[in-house]
């Protein structure tokens, strides 16, 4: 099932590429901008007659959006056990999302002048959750907890219907945890079309949160900059990195359950040691054979895994780096001292103890993260993905005298004459003691 591939350095390592139909993204870009028009021109009826073609459900206008009730019976109808589990996941991402907030500040960095950085939340996002077979209550969580702790102030959020145009429990009872009574039956790229756009009974927001098929990431594409998206995300993947010390049955545990993700997913396997490397090998081919979702496992370690022999360490950290993969296991001998050389990573697992799924669901890190090496340039979902920042500046009239030639020089040599103008307006004014008195006072 799987090649071992020796290499000397990480120029000679060839990423696993998914394959991309261009056709066919050409037809689903087409399909999206038809979608994206039809919510726009007909609003709520639009999401009626597409949640019907798509999810087989016929709404009414008030069945839209889900009412209290049937929230608060969703909460009823769950195991007390998973709810807890969910509330604990709930603490902890708020715990580690606390320490992330920033504060305003403001200062004078000379008498007259103040310069200073304001942070506000954003007043109202979208998060959209996908349907199908898998239900993600944890993805609410890793969105909604920092956004709670940035101060957010409205959340609205699209999943498509089931049959019947229900929606699982567990769904319901996590937004209800998060706060969250706003709630749309609405799925695909008309969900994110009704978030960007707004319908007559959804409100448009200021950014979308949340992962989805293909249809969802190419509305989200086309409608950015008419709002905001957090990340356009790819195949999820891991990099394992790993020494002598490495167990070979857990490392195949985990390029297993990375796999089981889709068939595009992808697992590396990075380590100086060939035996460790073949021991690996031996025991993926075993597991799979046991796992529940095997052909989706199958489909996706033959197409995208890999298991890589490196001369060293040092080259093992490079060729990691130069992957800026989504996840990274650090199961070598000293972790927390290796980890300093992980600069391109969206995040980072310590030891044989701490596997991804930890992170997924418990530990309290964000699990929305960068793909298909754009670590390089982007970090994990974090509070500050919910706030603006506004620079602030101020300068006192005798403040300006001191700075107004070398501005009129700048201006003048990038020709923006009505720029320097601005300025030598004011400086004559000051000259005339033409500027009151209240605007005088620094």
């Amino acid at each position: 099932m799987l090649e071992i591939e020796t290499i000397t350095n990480q120029n000679q390592f060839r990423r696993p590429q998914v394959q991309k139909d261009r056709e066919e993204w050409e037809k689903i870009r087409k399909d999206v901008l038809d979608i994206i028009e039809q919510v726009q021109e007909e609003g709520d009826r639009a999401l009626i007659d597409l949640t019907e073609k798509f999810d087989g459900v016929r709404l009414r206008p008030e069945e839209l959006r889900v009412s209290r009730e049937e929230i608060q019976g969703a909460k009823s109808s769950l195991d007390q056990k998973i709810l807890s589990a969910l509330k604990k996941a709930r603490d902890n991402i708020f715990d580690f999302h606390s320490r992330q907030k920033r504060d305003s500040w403001s200062t004078c960095v000379r008498d007259g002048v103040l310069i200073g950085q304001k942070v506000t939340p954003i007043d109202r996002i979208g998060i959209y959750i996908p349907g199908g077979k898998a239900v993600y209550p944890s993805t609410i969580l890793m969105i909604a907890v920092p956004a709670r702790v940035a101060g957010v102030g409205e959340i609205a959020m699209c999943t498509p219907p089931g049959p019947q145009g229900a929606l699982h429990p567990l769904i319901l009872a996590v937004a209800d945890m998060m706060d969250i009574g706003e709630i749309y039956r609405v799925g695909g790229a008309q969900a994110i079309a009704a978030l960007a756009l707004g319908t007559e009974t959804i409100s448009r927001v200021d950014k979308i949160f949340g992962p989805g098929n293909r249809y969802v990431e190419a509305a989200k594409r086309e409608l950015f900059g008419v709002v905001g998206i957090d990340l356009l995300a790819g195949p999820s993947e891991v990099v394992i990195l790993s020494d002598e010390t490495g167990n070979a049955t857990l490392i195949a545990a985990d390029m297993i359950a990375q796999a089981e993700h889709d068939p595009d997913a992808i697992s590396i396997v990075v380590t100086p040691v060939e035996e460790l490397a073949l021991g690996v090998r031996a025991e993926v081919e075993r597991l799979a054979t046991l796992a529940k979702r095997r052909d989706i496992i199958v489909s996706s370690l033959e197409k995208n895994a890999r298991l890589v022999v490196v001369p060293s360490l040092r080259e093992a950290l490079k060729l990691v780096n130069d992957i800026a993969p989504e996840h990274v296991e650090m199961m070598v001998r000293d972790p927390l001292q290796m980890v300093e050389h992980i600069c391109h990573a969206g995040a980072i697992f310590l030891g044989q103890s701490t596997p991804v799924a930890v992170g997924d669901y418990i530990g309290g890190t964000n699990h929305v993260l960068p793909t298909g090496g754009s670590a390089r340039f982007s970090s994990c979902l974090g509070v500050d993905d919910f706030m603006k920042r506004s620079s602030i500046l101020g300068y006192g009239p005798q403040n300006l005298e001191e700075d107004g030639e070398d501005i009129l020089s700048l201006a003048m040599a990038e020709g923006l004459f009505a720029h320097a103008e601005s300025v030598s307006l004011r400086l004559k004014g000051l000259a005339r003691k033409d500027i009151p008195e209240k605007d005088r006072r620094t």
